[in-house]
C-alpha cells in the first residue's frame, strides 16, 4: 500500500503519495508554480531553477519539479524569497535574450515572455548576448535561433527521452555552453528525422520550423496562380487552441471557409488521399501475404511497414536500411494528393501544372523535408509545393483578422471533398491500421466489418500504449472482390489465417519494435505494422499548436474519433472502399485497379535509403 503524506502548500492542504514531486504536489493542490525546464512529457532535471520554492525547516531553496515529498511538511511558493529568486532567474535570461520579441515566431506563445511580463522584467539595458546565429539545419524543415536559447534542455531531453534518437547535447562550458548536435555536425549529416518534436516543446523561439508564409501570401495575391489546399484531419481537431478553443474541439468545417476568405481557391481534404492509401496499401498487403504465404517468396518480406509518416521513413532509412524491404511503397496521403493535383486534376482544370500552387495543411515539421525530395516532383516541379504547419496557418489568418469563433461551416470542394471515417481517423495513432482492418475484413471476407467489431470500431489499436497488438482471424473469405481481381487467383488461401497486427507511436516505441524483429522475436511473426513517428500520432505532430501534453493529445483524439463517428451517423461512409469519389477516381483514371501500372506511377515510390526516395517516372 502505498504511502500517504500531508503537504501544506500555501495554506492548501492536499494529501499524496509519497515521493510525489513538489510540483506535482502543487499542482493537486491547485497551486501553479511557474517553469521552464519542465515538460509533462519529460524527465525533470531542474536546470532552469524557476520553480524554486520554500521547504519548511530547509535553509535553502528547492527546485519543485526533483524535490520529492516523502513526509507531511509545508511549501511556501509565493515568499518574498521566492518571488526574488525567480526574478533573479528571470533577470540573467533576460540579459542574454536577444531583444527581437516583436519579429519572433513565438511572440504571444513566448513561455520566457510571459514569465518576464508577470514578473516584470525586460530586456538589460546593457546585456551580454552572442551574435545572432540563425543556422538553417534541415533544408526545409528546421532552424535554429541560438542566440534565443535559454538552456532548458527541453530539446535535448526530447531527442533522447522521447523519440530515442539522441542526436542533440550540450557542448562547451560557462558561457560558451550551447546546444550542439554531435560533433556539430549539420542536423542533415546526422539522424535528424525532422519531426519536430523538439520544436513543439522549445520553450522560446529558438527552434521552429522554415516558414514560406510570405511567399504563399504572394501566391494568394497572384491572379495567375490557382492555389489549391489540402487539410489534413490532425490540424483541424487542433488548430482551435490557436484561438482560445479548448483542446479537441472541432471545427472542420468553419476552417474550410476561413480558408476560402484568407484567398485560397479551392480547399480539399486530406482525408481523401488517406482512403486511397488505405485501399492500395490494403491490396500490397494482400499481395505480400499471397507471396510469402503461397508462393513462399520474400522479395517483399512480412510484416508490412506503414509508410505514411515521413519522420518514420527517415528513421528507418537512418537505422534500418537492410529493412527497407519491409516498407509499404505506398506514398504518404499528402503526396499521393500533391501528385494527383499536378497530374490528373491538373488536367480536368485545364490549367498548366506551373500555375498551380499545391498547398497542404499538415501536423508535422517532416512533411516540409517530404514535399522537397526531388523524386517526389513532375516535370522538375514539386507535387507539394509547400507544407504549412498548424500553428503556421493560426498566424496567417491572425495576420488577416480571421477567426475561428463566428465563422460559418462550408464543405470541402470536389472533386476531393468526399473522405470517409476512416481517412480522418489517421490523424491518431493506430487510425492507419484501423482503417486498413475496416477494408481488408470486408474485401477478404465479403462480411461487414461491424460483425467482428462494434460498430466497426477497432479498439484494441487504440489509446496511447506505447505498443498495442491486435489479431484477427479470417474465419471465412468470400469471392476475389473486383477492385483486387487482376492481383488475386482467389482468397481460399486465407481461410482461417489469423492476422497479427500490431501499432507503435514515438520512434522510442518504433526502435524497440524493431529491435525486436531485427532479433527474430515475435513482431517477426507479425503481418502488418503501423508506425508513426510522434507520440500520439500525427495529433501530437511537431507543427501542431503547443503546449502540447498527454492531456491535449487525448482530447484531440476525442475529436478525431468524433468526427469519424459523426460520418455514420449522418449516413456517409466511414469505410474507405466505400467513399463513392475514390472509386471513381479508380473507375477513371485509375483504370488498372490498386497496385496497378497507373497507381505505381502516381502513388507509390520505392525507399532506398539515407533519407533518399526514388520515386517511378512519369
Amino acid at each position: 500500500m502505498t504511502t500517504q503524506v500531508a503537504v501544506d502548500i500555501d495554506g492548501r492542504r492536499v494529501t499524496i503519495p509519497a515521493g510525489t514531486t513538489a510540483l506535482d504536489a502543487a499542482d493537486a493542490a491547485g497551486v501553479r508554480i511557474p517553469t521552464l525546464c519542465h515538460h509533462p512529457d519529460l524527465r525533470d532535471v531542474g536546470s532552469c531553477r524557476l520553480c524554486m520554492v520554500e521547504v519548511e525547516g530547509q535553509a535553502g531553496l528547492q527546485a519543485a519539479c526533483t524535490y520529492p515529498v516523502t513526509a507531511d511538511l509545508r511549501l511556501r511558493t509565493d515568499s518574498p524569497r521566492v518571488v526574488d529568486a525567480r526574478r533573479g532567474v528571470l533577470e540573467l535570461l533576460m540579459g542574454e535574450h536577444p531583444d527581437r520579441c516583436p519579429e519572433c515566431v513565438r511572440t504571444g506563445e513566448c513561455e520566457l515572455q510571459a514569465l518576464a511580463t508577470e514578473y516584470g522584467v525586460g530586456p538589460a539595458p546593457a546585456r551580454v548576448s552572442r551574435p545572432l546565429q540563425l543556422v538553417d539545419l534541415l533544408g526545409p524543415a528546421v532552424t535554429v535561433d541560438l542566440d534565443a536559447c535559454i538552456g532548458c534542455l527541453r530539446c535535448v531531453r526530447t531527442c533522447a527521452e522521447l523519440q530515442d534518437l539522441g542526436i542533440l547535447g550540450v557542448v562547451g562550458r560557462g558561457s560558451s555552453t550551447a546546444v550542439s548536435t554531435y560533433l556539430g555536425l549539420p542536423l542533415a549529416e546526422v539522424s535528424c528525422i525532422a519531426c519536430g518534436q523538439c520544436i513543439n516543446r522549445c520553450p522560446t523561439g529558438a527552434l521552429r520550423p522554415v516558414d514560406r508564409t510570405a511567399e504563399l501570401f504572394a501566391a494568394l495575391a497572384d491572379p495567375t496562380k490557382h492555389v489549391v489546399i489540402q487539410t489534413a484531419p490532425a490540424p483541424r481537431a487542433a488548430i482551435g487552441e490557436e484561438f482560445g478553443f479548448e483542446p479537441g474541439t472541432p471545427l472542420t468545417w468553419q476552417l474550410n471557409t476561413a480558408l476560402r476568405r484568407l484567398g485560397f481557391d479551392r480547399v480539399f481534404d486530406t482525408s481523401f488521399a488517406a482512403d486511397l492509401t488505405v485501399i492500395e496499401e490494403g491490396a500490397e498487403l494482400l499481395v505480400r501475404l499471397y507471396e510469402n504465404l503461397v508462393l513462399g517468396s520474400s522479395t517483399h518480406p512480412l510484416p508490412l511497414l506503414t509508410s505514411c509518416s515521413p519522420g518514420w521513413v527517415t528513421d528507418l532509412e537512418h537505422r534500418d536500411p537492410d529493412h527497407l524491404a519491409h516498407l509499404s511503397s505506398c506514398r504518404s496521403p499528402q503526396q499521393m494528393f500533391g501528385s494527383l493535383i499536378k497530374t490528373w486534376y491538373a488536367q480536368q482544370e485545364g490549367r498548366d501544372p506551373a500555375d498551380i500552387v499545391s498547398v497542404s495543411l499538415m501536423p508535422c515539421t517532416a512533411k516540409k523535408f517530404e514535399a522537397t525530395r526531388p523524386e517526389l516532383t513532375h516535370d522538375g516541379r514539386p507535387d507539394v509545393d509547400m507544407a504549412l504547419t498548424t500553428r503556421e496557418l493560426a498566424a496567417m489568418m491572425r495576420a488577416r483578422g480571421i477567426g475561428l469563433a463566428d465563422v460559418p461551416a462550408s464543405d470541402f470542394d470536389d472533386p476531393f471533398g468526399t473522405a470517409s471515417g476512416s481517412g480522418v481517423i489517421f490523424g491518431v495513432t493506430g487510425g492507419v491500421m484501423e482503417s486498413a482492418l475496416r477494408t481488408v475484413i470486408e474485401l477478404v471476407t465479403g462480411r461487414p466489418a461491424e460483425d467482428y467489431f462494434s460498430h466497426a470500431d477497432i479498439t484494441p489499436v487504440r489509446g496511447f500504449e506505447g505498443v498495442r497488438s491486435i489479431e484477427v482471424t479470417l474465419d471465412r473469405v468470400g469471392p476475389v472482390p473486383p477492385i483486387l481481381a487482376h492481383l488475386l487467383p482467389n482468397l481460399e488461401w486465407l481461410r482461417g489465417t489469423t492476422l497479427r497486427c500490431a501499432v507503435a507511436h514515438g520512434t522510442a516505441n518504433a526502435h524497440a519494435v524493431m529491435e525486436d524483429l531485427r532479433a527474430g522475436g515475435r513482431f517477426s511473426t507479425y503481418h502488418f505494422i503501423e508506425v508513426m513517428a510522434c507520440p500520439g500520432g500525427c495529433l501530437g505532430g511537431g507543427g501542431q499548436p503547443v503546449p502540447t501534453s498527454a492531456t491535449v493529445r487525448a482530447a484531440r483524439a476525442r475529436s478525431i474519433y468524433a468526427e469519424d463517428a459523426r460520418y455514420g451517423q449522418t449516413g456517409r461512409a466511414r469505410k474507405s472502399h466505400e467513399n463513392p469519389a475514390v472509386l471513381r477516381l479508380y473507375r477513371d483514371l485509375l483504370t488498372d485497379g490498386p497496385g496497378g501500372p497507373t497507381s505505381h506511377r502516381l502513388l507509390h515510390t520505392t525507399y532506398t535509403g539515407r533519407g533518399t526516395y526514388v520515386g517511378a517516372t512519369r
